[in-house]
């Protein structure tokens, strides 16, 4: 092992030549098998045992290892695997293999295997189940794809099921893989077509080398070979192996290994990646006794809180032959996919039986050794199953048999195992189960369905004494047990997803077998966790239930689909019905006995019953088998079979009492918690009761009790049950005697009616709900329409909320898309929100106040709701209960209830409490209850009239009873009576409309019953009469109502008026000031808007003639102390909250590299822009003494909350951090308040001495040489500003210095002026680039916060230069006055192309002003000098625009230049010429645009009018402003003479021949930056993320690709992988490229999520709305609900602005103070 890399080289070269001698030798021995592991014997060691690959520190380390890696794969290829193929072939692999192709019938099976996170595609019109799948070329090429479908990633492992016409209603298969008309019968043996020398070579090649990886890979020796494989000298090398679990953490694993074996973090990381990745690594090699100190280090570490990691010393042989298996299961994989008579072939080996019998074919050895195994292991050898076995019909079948016989023994491995699902052999079930016919043959042949439900009870052995399922207490091992077995369920689910339409009476005997053992499942969990009500103190303990109602969730719809295989055979039905009811009957006798019987009497009735009291004794919400019964029930009336063959049915069995007798114990325990009496039981049972109601469980728990309730009143006395129900709600005694209200306590009372008010809501719903099939004549569309309905008769919804809140089957599928347009209309959304449905009008009628899925919230909202829609359309207020479709007949007696004497003696006795208000003992809501009671059964009385033929009798009457007085106890008027003396009811206005209505029906149905019982016809009249009386005298009412509203909001108006009068002239004088004032200030405002407009020709914003401001008052107010006060250079200093960030958002070049902060010289900045300093302030303005106060009280809290260990802030105070007092905008400055510069005096303009060019050249020059040798005392300039507006400028100053260079503060840096200019130009030119974009005008556009920002920040910047040493502000003017004009003592300057002239603009003219003092005639010469300095640099950026336009050739530049500004002195402009102009116009626009910014800020100029408006005229109107010629090119006429020495100069530079001739270009104009394109259909992107492997863990899938909005980069975000190190802390890909392409601040799409994702810095960062919509106008975070996404262009660019207009920070700040939990995220891992 000392040169191992030389020692294969040779060997290579060796053995190349032995190659074909020993295929040769191999194809002669009689023994092959033996001959063969000789060979391995031989080879694989010396091959494999290469020592310990780590993550070693050095390249060049790495790089051997590579090399090492790549020598060892050739010399496997060469020296093991070539053998092979030239053996099964008999010729050169290559060749042999190609012709293999060619002969092969192509499968049309895709079988294409998904990789993580690769986009999947399910038909949800076509697919058989959700399980079928097509991958996204199949799909492309499908007609699916013109469907509803659902698009998700695939968690890696799954295949492609285009090509199975059992997965598909219709369309299986895709262009691709359409099978050819005249292609050979499918049935036909493929390895027919192969050679019979090769069919034997390969059964014996395919034997032996199976056998040897199977033998190896399930080899339990650690330091042993099987003794045929056995070296001839084994060395004494070892390796410490660590083999991965799901039990111990990275963090963990990482510490352990660096204490273990010494390595460095870096190391750890990388083999705990390994371990994880491909389930065990080496840690360490060499002696048995090194390799063993490490194993007892790592399992002493890792034994403390669990089970210790697993590690085994293993020789150094074993390993290399377990790695050869590994590559050999993979190549027996690839050779198969040639020719599907080679994967026959390896199918038949793989099956067959060995000498032991059962259980010993090789695919068998394999499955049972599975857990056993490492999930690299696994892997590999199930992706050979599943590219042979599973792609071969014929043999697909043998392995699920063989599957299913082992099924019990293979479950309980997984539930001992801790590896996820994904790498378990039981993961294959989703590819057996889901096939139909493979499901129902094993079921029948291998009765699959009990196999699968008896191993799963055979798990939960933890039961109480009655033999029902205890979860309470589970210690975390059978929690997690408990998990695992769950996976059991969605086998059962795979098995039943589609249901039979033929029926073989084998299936209907094993269907009924499995029955029986899912009836002993729900016998197990009827009645599991039941509660008793805590009095007197609070449960100490909340307990369990969880356990038990995810259990419920799993079985959901196993149960629906049991049900659905029910409804398809009739015998099975009635045999299942009779099984169930016997099953309830024995947990009935188990209940306990002995309850005493008791006899209730009501309104001449009476009724035996027993004594319980579900407010003492125990009771259980889980029912499992009675709602079984009642479902099936319901299918018995469905299907019809009741009324068909009664005589067998056991329907005499059925004791009604018993059978309503839990589901209505459970609805009873709902509504005493409603009532509050079970507060004491604590969160846990709440819990239980929501999800009973909730859309999860509904289906199978409430929904079935309410059926259940149906089906025993159904076949009852309606008296008899409802004095049942009074009975169990614990109300009998209140309705039984008359006065027994008066005594109770109040709390009580207030119980009494809540229960009263739950209990004729379960009446309501009992007779009234008939939505399903089986209850009432209605078809399961029906159901789903009256549920959308009801869902938006709350409020308009998003389509995913409609989703949640309808149940799903077992398709996931909610039947929402086949009924929302005929009921709803979809509004689109704008650029946020999301799009709506809401209810079309005409659907209003079919509301119902009391629908059964409504919770207490959603029913008052629903409500309101429509009230007010009434109110709107003019309706009266009355929500009366909809008209009911008919009963089926199995439940059509239902409707007595709504008529018996019990019910009409509780409405009377309401109604009677309601007449005579005084005592608490009624309440509203009752006797809305009442009403739609009363309502509902006045509708059903309607109905049999309308539907009755002549002779028919209605039996039911109920206005006659109404109309009778009340009997004994209660001696009350009639029910009707009572109604009428409420009509008018003051107390009662809100339900007056209903009692109207409920009137008119009764007079409605009198009138009709008359005119049944007499046949003339002038009987209707009358009626109609009395009704339109009604209706008359119900308008009057409102008529006269509305009158007095009216006249009642006149007379307040009046009075109001009254005051307001008689306060003015109290205080006549103030008012009479105010006014004047108010009618001075309108018309001077008015003069000066005329004035402005008047002399705009001449508004010139720089150089001597400029207009300043004009001289009026600065005023601001604090926002802090309300305080207003005048902005004065030497006042009180006012400042502005601002926000300064480093920025590339201009940048040309995101591959530069940041500069060294202690060395970098940022007074040239290049036209790349690569990084700038941008300002932004949300404009609130406070004393710079209010702001210090409330910073250091920030800073104060701070230090608390470190002290208290709270979580972090959404802001960093260390770094001057906080929040705006008003806005709780992110700011970490402020920027001082200065005072507008005054205008010039332009009297002094006359007396200018150098007016012109060439004296101020010459001036300036002096100036500078007499600089050059002694710098002047500035005597004036210390005093400018007061103390504290000078402190003020300082802290910006620092402020910017410091984001800037990302240094610490220092005063003395010669650089702390030059960053406040470069932040000034910087947003300066970003705001004009934003503004252009825009096609907004220059000036007038800009919101107030970013116009008093630029205003103060240019004012600031002008004034920067008094808290500097003068000396270093001349210094920079120097410097950066020798670009323009040569200066033999300065060295270094760059060339016009390496510099970005707005910013030397504004560096020069903000540097000149120190040159002079301040007094009022050197304020003109500065002007003057601003405007030459100007003009001087607008000459040069035209020679850079010139040099770097494509139509000027590069080698003539110099005398091109001279040429175009001596050719075109005037508007003479050639053809060519013209084109010129047009591209240099341009290109110099967005430098003029942000020059009229920058002097209009510094100066105080009014904008022109035409600057004010976007259209003609900007460039005229930029130019006059700018005081430059219409056509630039003048500026050179005027003064060639001085001008062309100096273009001759700077072309002349040496850098500008360097950067012409290969350096980086930028071309002007700059165009914007934008993000990149994205595709419109998100999928492409899911693919691309897919193929994308992350770069440092050896071709691996990233498994959360991030792709980077600003430069298109894809990164391995969220894993140790792809951490590197900044700043000496460990972080993310994601953070590690937001510092070299956003210096420090990122945009991010993360595929996988579909989640935008903004980061700043690495503490900071929030999740934001991605771009993608489906069609409904909602995003998809988390691709949960999988529809399909396309591209919304408006939120993209909404994204795009928010990053041009430096907004990501203070979103991500603004998102982090609303949502404390972002806060705590680790950002910088992502």
């Amino acid at each position: 092992a000392a040169a191992p890399g030389h020692r294969i080289t040779i060997l290579l070269l060796q053995e190349l030549l032995h190659c074909y001698i020993i295929t040769a030798r191999w194809l002669a021995v009689a023994d092959l098998q033996q001959e063969m592991y000789n060979h391995l014997a031989l080879y694989v060691p010396r091959i494999l045992c290469l020592g310990l690959s780590g993550a070693n520190s050095s390249r060049e380390e790495q790089r051997e290892e590579q090399r090492e890696e790549q020598r060892e794969e050739l010399a496997c290829q060469l020296l093991l695997l070539a053998p092979l193929e030239w053996l099964l072939l008999g010729e050169e692999p290559a060749a042999g293999l190609a012709q293999l192709q060619e002969n092969n019938q192509p499968s049309p099976l895709c079988g294409h295997v998904f990789k993580v996170g690769e986009p999947t595609y399910s038909c949800r019109e076509c697919a058989a189940d959700p399980t079928c799948v097509l991958c996204m070329q199949c799909f492309l090429g499908s007609i699916h794809k013109e469907h509803r479908y659902r698009m998700t990633t695939s968690g890696g492992g799954g295949f492609c099921d285009c090509g199975d016409a059992e997965a598909w209603k219709k369309g299986p298969y895709c262009q691709k893989h359409t099978p050819i008309e005249n292609s050979k019968v499918t049935e036909e043996d493929p390895v027919a077509q192969l050679p019979a020398d090769m069919v034997a070579r390969s059964y014996s090649i395919f034997s032996i080398i199976l056998k040897y990886a199977v033998d190896l890979l399930t080899w339990e020796q650690e330091d042993q070979l099987p003794a045929e494989l056995k070296p001839l000298f084994k060395g004494d090398t070892y390796y410490c192996m660590l083999f991965n679990d799901e039990v111990h953490t990275y963090e963990q694993v990482i510490y352990t290994l660096q204490k273990a074996v010494n390595c460095s973090q870096k190391e750890a990381v990388s083999f705990a990646t390994t371990v994880d990745r491909d389930g065990r690594k080496a840690v360490r090699y060499g002696d048995f006794q090194f390799c063993e100190q490490a194993k007892s280090v790592i399992v002493r570490n890792t034994s403390r809180q669990s089970k210790p990691l697993r590690v085994q010393v293993m020789h150094s042989s074993v390993v290399a032959h377990q790695c050869f298996a590994l590559k050999a299961l993979s190549w027996l994989g690839q050779i198969i996919q040639y020719s599907d008579g080679l994967r026959r072939i390896l199918c038949q080996v793989g099956l067959q039986k060995g000498p032991e019998g059962e259980n010993s074919s090789l695919v068998d050895r394999l499955m049972l050794n599975d857990s056993k195994m490492w999930k690299g292991a696994r892997n590999i050898y199930h992706q050979l199953l599943m590219n042979s076995l599973l792609m071969d019909i014929k043999y697909k079948k043998i392995f699920a048999i063989q599957f299913a016989k082992s099924y019990e023994r293979l479950q309980s491995d997984y539930v001992k195992d801790d590896h996820d699902r994904e790498f378990s052999i039981t993961d294959l079930s989703v590819q057996i189960f889901t096939v139909p016919s493979l499901a129902r043959m094993l079921m029948v042949e291998e009765n699959l369905m009990t196999t699968i439900i008896r191993t799963f009870v055979d798990h939960l052995r933890h039961r109480d004494l009655q033999g029902r399922f205890q979860f309470d207490r589970y210690t975390a091992q059978q929690a997690f047990k408990f998990g695992r077995v769950q996976s059991l369920i969605g086998d059962l689910k795979y098995v039943l997803i589609s249901r039979p339409s033929e029926w073989s009476d084998q299936l209907r005997l094993k269907f009924l077998e499995g029955l029986d053992a899912f009836l002993e499942l729900l016998k197990c969990m009827q009645g599991m966790d039941p509660v008793v009500r805590q009095v007197g103190q609070h449960i100490e303990m909340e307990p369990e239930w969880e356990a038990a109602f995810t259990l419920q969730m799993k079985l959901t719809n196993i149960i629906s689909m049991i049900q659905e295989w029910c409804s398809a055979d009739e015998h099975v039905l009635i045999e299942a019905y009779r099984k169930c009811l016997s099953v309830l009957s024995q947990c009935h006798s188990s209940l306990p006995d002995g309850e005493q019987p008791i006899n209730l009497s009501l309104a001449g009735h009476s009724v035996e019953t027993f004594r319980y009291q579900v407010s003492q004794d125990k009771v259980s919400i889980h029912l499992p088998v009675c709602r079984l019964l009642a479902g099936l029930h319901v299918l018995l009336s469905r299907t019809d079979v009741a009324s068909r063959v009664p005589e067998q049915l056991p329907l005499g069995e059925l004791s009604p009492p018993l059978l309503i007798e839990l589901p209505l114990r459970c609805l009873v325990l709902c509504a005493q918690v409603h009532a509050g009496m079970w507060r004491r039981n604590g969160f846990s049972l709440i819990n239980q009761i929501y999800y009973y109601h909730n859309v999860k469980c509904r289906v199978e728990m409430f929904d079935k009790d309410i059926i259940m309730l149906q089906a025993g009143a159904s076949m009852m006395d309606p008296n008899h049950f409802l004095m049942i129900i009074l009975s169990r709600f614990e109300l009998f005694h209140i309705f039984s005697s008359t006065d027994v209200r008066k005594r109770y306590r109040e709390d009580v009372v207030q119980q009494n009616n809540t229960l009263i008010e739950e209990m004729l809501h379960l009446i309501i719903m009992v007779v009234g709900e008939r939505y399903v099939a089986g209850v009432g004549q209605v078809e399961p569309f029906d159901e789903v329409r009256r549920e959308i309905i009801h869902q938006l008769s709350i409020r308009p919804m998003a389509h995913s909320e409609l989703v949640k809140a309808l149940p799903e089957n077992g398709n996931k599928e909610t039947g929402l898309e086949g009924v929302i347009d005929s009921v709803a209309s979809f509004k689109s959304p704008g650029v946020t929100g999301r799009g709506l449905y809401e209810l079309r009008r005409e659907w209003n009628k079919y509301f119902n106040l009391y629908f059964h899925h409504y919770s207490r919230a959603d029913q008052s909202k629903a409500e309101e709701a429509q009230r007010k829609l009434r109110r709107q359309n003019g309706q009266d207020t009355a929500l009366p209960p909809p008209i009911p479709p008919p009963l089926c007949p199995l439940f059509g007696s239902l409707v007595n209830l709504l008529q018996c004497d019990v019910l009409l003696a509780v409405e009377g006795a309401v109604l009677q409490w309601a007449v005579e208000p005084s005592g608490g003992g009624w309440t509203e809501s009752m006797l809305q209850r009442v009403l739609h009671l009363v309502g509902m059964a006045l509708l059903e009385e309607q109905q049999q009239l309308e539907n009755s033929s002549a002779d028919e009798d209605v039996t039911f009457n109920y206005t006659c009873k109404i109309t009778r007085p009340g009997e004994a106890p209660s001696t009350s008027g009639s029910v009707l009576a009572l109604l009428e003396s409420l009509q008018n009811a003051p107390h009662l206005e809100v339900h007056k409309d209903m009692i109207t209505w409920i009137l008119k029906m009764v007079t409605n149905i009198k009138t009709m019953r008359e005119r049944t019982s007499s046949t003339s016809t002038i009987t209707i009249s009358p009626g109609q009469g009395q009704e339109e009386m009604l209706r008359d005298k119900d308008k009057a009412e409102r008529k006269r109502k509305a009158e007095m509203a009216r006249l009642r909001r006149e007379k307040i108006m009046a009075q109001m008026s009254e005051m307001q009068k008689h306060f003015i002239n109290e205080n006549k004088e103030l008012f009479q000031q105010n006014l004047e004032e108010l009618v001075a200030s309108t018309s001077a405002a008015a003069e000066s808007r005329y004035t402005c407009t008047v002399a705009d020709t001449g508004l010139v914003c720089v150089g001597p003639r400029r207009l300043g401001g004009t001289e009026h008052r600065h005023l601001v107010t604090c926002i802090l102390c309300q305080e207003e006060q005048e902005v004065k250079g030497h006042g009180r200093a006012m400042v502005l909250a601002a926000f300064v960030q480093r920025s590339t958002v201009l940048s040309k070049n995101r591959c530069r590299s940041l500069p060294d902060p202690e060395r970098h010289n940022p007074l040239f900045m290049h036209p790349d822009l690569s990084l700038g300093i941008h300002t932004a302030s949300c404009g609130h303005i406070m004393h710079a003494t209010c702001w210090q106060r409330y910073f250091e009280a920030v800073q104060l809290k701070e230090q608390r909350r470190q002290q208290r260990l709270r979580g972090h802030t959404s802001y960093d105070v260390e770094n001057g951090e906080f929040l705006c007092p008003l806005c709780e905008c992110l700011s970490n400055t402020v920027i001082p308040l200065l005072p507008h510069t005054p205008s010039p005096d332009h009297r002094f303009y006359t007396h200018c001495s150098h007016s012109n060019l060439e004296t101020w050249l010459q001036t300036t020059n002096q100036q500078i040489t007499a600089l050059h040798f002694a710098h002047k005392k500035h005597s004036d300039g210390e005093n400018l500003y007061s103390s504290s507006i000078n402190e003020m400028i300082t802290t910006f100053s620092m402020s910017t210095y410091k984001v800037g260079l990302k240094v610490n503060p220092n005063e003395q840096d010669h650089r702390v002026p030059v960053l406040s200019w470069s932040t000034c130009a910087y947003t300066i030119q970003s705001i004009e680039r934003l503004m252009m974009e825009e096609d907004k005008p220059l000036f007038g556009s800009l919101p107030c916060r970013q116009d008093d920002c630029l205003s103060s920040l240019t004012r600031f910047s002008s004034a920067c230069w008094t808290a500097a040493p003068l000396k270093t502000i001349h210094t920079h003017f120097i410097r950066l006055f020798a670009v323009l004009v040569p200066d033999s003592q300065v060295e270094n300057t760059p060339c016009i192309l390496d510099i970005d002239m707005f910013h030397l603009l504004v560096y020069s003219v903000l540097s000149y002003t120190s040159v002079h003092s301040l007094d009022q005639s050197r304020r003109t010469l500065v002007d003057s000098g601003h405007l030459h300095l100007f003009h001087l640099i607008t000459v040069a950026h035209l020679v850079q625009i010139l040099l770097t336009s494509a139509t000027v050739t590069r080698i003539v530049y110099v005398q091109i230049i001279t040429y175009i500004f001596q050719a075109f002195p005037h508007e003479e402009l050639l053809s060519s010429g013209w084109q010129l102009w047009r591209s240099v116009k341009a290109g110099i626009l967005p430098f003029l645009r942000a020059s009229a910014l920058f002097f209009h800020y510094l100066n105080s100029t009014a904008p022109p009018v035409d600057l004010l408006v976007a259209g003609p005229g900007q460039w005229e109107a930029l130019c006059s402003y700018l005081s430059l010629p219409l056509n630039l090119l003048q500026l050179h006429h005027s003064h060639h003479t001085l001008l062309e020495p100096l273009i001759d100069r700077w072309c002349c530079h040496p850098g500008v021949r360097q950067t012409l001739h290969g350096g980086v270009i930028v071309k002007f104009p700059r165009e914007s930056n934008r993000l990149v394109e994205l595709p419109e259909d998100y999928s492409a992107l899911i693919n691309q993320a897919s193929s994308f492997t992350c770069p440092r863990s050896g071709g691996d899938k990233s498994r959360a690709p991030t792709l980077c909005l600003v430069c298109g980069s894809m990164l391995c975000s969220q894993s140790y992988c792809c951490q590197t190190e900044v700043d000496g802390e460990d972080v993310g890909a994601c953070t590690a490229h937001t510092f070299t392409c956003g210096a420090g601040l990122g945009l991010f799409l993360r595929v996988r999520e579909s989640q935008v994702l903004f980061v700043a810095g690495k503490t900071k960062g929030c999740f934001y709305p991605p771009p993608y919509l489906d069609d409904y106008g909602e995003t998809d975070q988390g691709l949960k609900r999988g529809n399909p996404l396309h591209l919304c262009s408006e939120r993209y660019r909404k994204i795009e602005h928010l990053w041009r207009q430096h907004g990501i920070a203070e979103v991500i700040g603004h998102a982090q103070e609303a949502n404390q939990t972002l806060v705590a995220i680790d950002w910088q891992h992502l």
